[in-house]
């Protein structure tokens, strides 16, 4: 059983304005580091086109169209002061879509140990009816959702160690007990929600950390609430959301993690894994900013869940 890789050229032709942090060369970065002879092993994929359908597994169709109308025919147009589209970028959301299905069908069916989509633009910002934070839709919420319906998943799992908070699956599963989602993120900062109290129903869980805080405190954070709630919940299915922006040389915050930290808490969501999904297991790139950090950190990431 190997680790699928799936990525596509459409996801660099999601032109972001100049200086701007989520942009092609992200991916350029991550690409370099995987083509080592580490990764060799590697299943490597080409992200099929997503069905445009599923979309509305977790936006209504009135935000859907109002999305489909701001892209631009040439150019780059603007969604909100964070977020921006360009003639391609509908066609790199619904690939990166079209990825995390797929990644879906591939654990389900047991085709693979588990998969890395390594796509943009990312998603755990997209609200039910709000594209913010560099996000267009909310592809791990869509993808949970594929699993329920296509899978027949009675529970799935999100995780969340983006340093910011992922405030859009937060907001599409609020009061969804079947999907669990847990985050560990930076507060305060962007967006602003991540609360502990923000519990929604019995299905959230927040782990804000301290801005400067570093490995012990996140690690902590993983075994006193993270770990714990995986347990109890016993999913079918794990997706990851996984942004490496609390890297330590990340530019957008100020939490200390190292690439051993990502290294660690893969491991532990393999072991969850195993122990209550068969093994299933699903990561999908969201934030990560600083090139050498996020490369560094992506092939610690990869490289354990190519350890199986």
């Amino acid at each position: 059983m190997v680790t699928r890789l799936y990525t596509h050229p459409i996801f660099l032709e999601h032109i972001t304005p100049p200086g701007h942090p989520e942009r092609p060369d992200r991916l350029r970065a991550i690409g370099r580091v995987l083509d080592d002879e580490a990764f060799a092993a590697l299943d490597r994929a080409e992200a099929p086109e997503g069905d445009e359908a599923t979309i509305l597994y977790a936006h209504p169709q009135e935000f859907v169209e109002r999305v489909r109308a701001l892209m631009p025919d040439t150019g780059i147009a603007r969604v909100d002061a964070d977020t921006t589209a360009s003639p391609k970028s509908w066609q790199a959301a619904v690939t990166a879509i079209g990825a995390a299905n797929a990644a879906v069908d591939d654990v389900f069916r047991g085709d693979v140990a588990n998969v890395f989509v390594a796509a943009r633009p990312p998603g755990h910002h997209a609200e039910k009816t709000t594209s913010m934070g560099f996000c267009l839709f909310n592809t791990a919420a869509i993808a949970a959702r594929y699993a329920q319906r296509q899978h027949q998943a009675e529970r799935v799992a999100i995780v969340d160690w983006d340093v910011h908070h992922g405030n859009g699956t937060q907001d599409i599963f609020w009061d969804d007990p079947s999907v669990l989602y847990c985050s560990t993120h930076q507060m305060p900062l962007y967006p602003g929600t991540g609360a502990v109290s923000e519990t929604g129903a019995g299905n959230i869980v927040n782990a804000p950390l301290a801005p400067q805080t570093g490995s012990e405190v996140f690690r902590d954070a993983f075994l006193s609430r993270i770990l714990p709630a995986l347990d109890n919940f016993a999913p079918d299915l794990i997706i990851i959301s996984a942004g490496f922006d609390a890297h330590h040389r990340d530019p957008l915050a100020e939490i200390n993690l190292t690439e051993d930290d990502f290294d660690w808490a893969t491991g532990q969501l393999m072991q969850r894994a195993g122990r209550h999904s068969d093994n299933r297991l699903v990561s999908l790139l969201e934030g990560g900013y600083d090139l050498q950090g996020l490369a560094f950190s992506v092939a610690a990431h990869v490289g354990r869940l190519m350890k199986g």
